[in-house]
């Protein structure tokens, strides 16, 4: 029998049943919508967060008060218990640490609300206001668009002086220059000696709505209870990346008082690190969508073997008509094959369509990019495939191997 005339059969056969078919992709299409929508999603995060994760510069390791929000392990009463970091502290780590490291940013952030003003205009009340020293634009990635960073002497003498990012640049500024201009933030008047150039999102967060001044500054204005500082540091090459860091965590203990048997009461970060951090919880969430997925396919393996055992059932006498006249075992045999393949992969492609678009939604709202998954995609028709094959095997060979004369005498 040619294979065309398989084919029409097949297909025909399929069609005969629609309700029943259509509820027998069903399963295949939810299995393969929930493997294909997470995978879509991680793959258009990733590079999106593997780019805001790398917020500190290359060689730069971090510490800081508490745990990026990606690590754990650690229990929360003890990190709430934990001393600040001050700012003799840091200035005593910035000490121990000038022949080792150039570039030492000392940074410390106001979570509360913060407006700026200037002239009647003002800006939303969640500006990211900051308190660092010169190498904030180092690790930080940022650069000057227009006037000067922050000098030593800004540190020193605990200026009020202030650089803009764009955001604010354009609501308080919109047709004149910034520099030299006088605005308000919480209460106290700064001096704007610089502006930041774009630098666009991260998280869906917008990284020009910040406001930087002298860290001596910020804690003159504002105290220091409550306020934590994060010291960044660059090791002079990738060479001694490693050799830099152990310094910098000695320096900390030391500034720290902490014994040869106390435990490090800080914690310590890289891109790298956070990058490791977020591949853990994305294989986690992977093995989750593998784990329902594969549960879902299972089940709708059980359902193509169950409906194509149903069909040879039905069809038993049209088989021992076929086979009477001449139709090969191999013919039926791939005849049901192609069925339960046919079943299978449009269920699997439905739900490699409803998968990737989901996937993309949910992605583009996070501010990711869209893409398409071609390696889950590819994967995805595979595993279909695998699953009609195997699960439609037994029912088309039990089909392939009906005796013609007891199958005409079926009722």
């Amino acid at each position: 029998m040619p294979l065309s005339e398989i084919l029409r059969i097949a297909f025909t056969s399929i069609g005969v049943n629609k309700l029943r078919s259509a509820l027998t992709m069903l399963g295949i299409t939810i299995g393969v919508f929930s493997v294909i929508g997470v995978m879509t999603t991680v793959t258009a995060l990733r590079s999106s967060i593997e780019t805001g994760l790398s917020f500190l510069g290359s060689n730069f390791f971090q510490f800081g008060k508490y745990p990026t929000g990606l690590s754990g392990g650690t229990n929360r009463r003890e990190i709430q218990m934990r001393r600040d970091i001050t700012l003799a502290q840091a200035m005593r780590y910035q000490q121990l640490m000038a022949d080792y490291a150039d570039v030492v940013c000392l940074k410390v952030f106001d979570y509360n609300a913060t407006q700026a003003v200037y002239n009647g205009r003002k800006t939303t009340p969640d500006i990211t206001f900051v308190g660092s020293n010169e190498y904030f634009i180092n690790a930080n990635q940022y650069t000057i668009d227009l006037g000067r960073n922050l000098q030593p002497e800004d540190i020193e003498l605990a200026r009020p002086v202030v650089i803009l990012g764009q955001d604010v640049v354009t609501k308080l500024f919109p047709s004149e220059n910034p520099l030299g201009k006088t605005v308000k933030m919480k209460e106290r008047t700064y001096v704007v000696i610089g502006t930041f150039a774009a630098k666009g999102t991260s998280f869906g967060q917008s990284q020009d709505n910040i406001a930087v001044i002298p860290i001596t500054r910020f804690f003159s204005d504002f105290g220091a209870q409550d306020r934590s500082i994060n010291i960044a540091t660059e090791a002079p090459s990738h060479l001694v990346y490693n050799d830099t860091v152990d310094k910098g965590v000695t320096a900390m203990r030391v500034v720290r008082g902490l014994g040869p048997a106390d435990e490090n009461d800080f914690e310590l970060y890289s891109n790298e690190s956070l990058l490791n951090a977020f591949a853990k919880v994305a294989d986690v969430i992977t093995a989750g969508s593998f784990v329902i997925s594969g549960i879902a396919l299972l089940a709708a393996g059980v359902g193509i073997m169950n409906i194509m055992l149903v069909s040879v059932t039905e069809r038993t006498k049209e088989i021992g008509i076929r086979k009477s006249i001449g139709a090969r075992k191999q013919s039926i045999l791939t005849q049901f094959l192609i069925e339960a393949v046919t079943i299978s992969l449009v269920g699997g492609v439905l739900g490699i369509v409803l998968g990737i678009g989901c996937g993309n939604l949910v992605a583009m709202w996070m501010k990711a990019e869209a893409v398409f998954p071609w390696d889950w995609t590819l994967l995805g028709l595979l595993v279909c495939t695998g699953i009609g094959i195997g699960f439609g095997f037994y029912p088309a060979w039990k089909a392939a191997s009906l005796d013609p004369i007891e199958a005409l005498r079926y009722e």
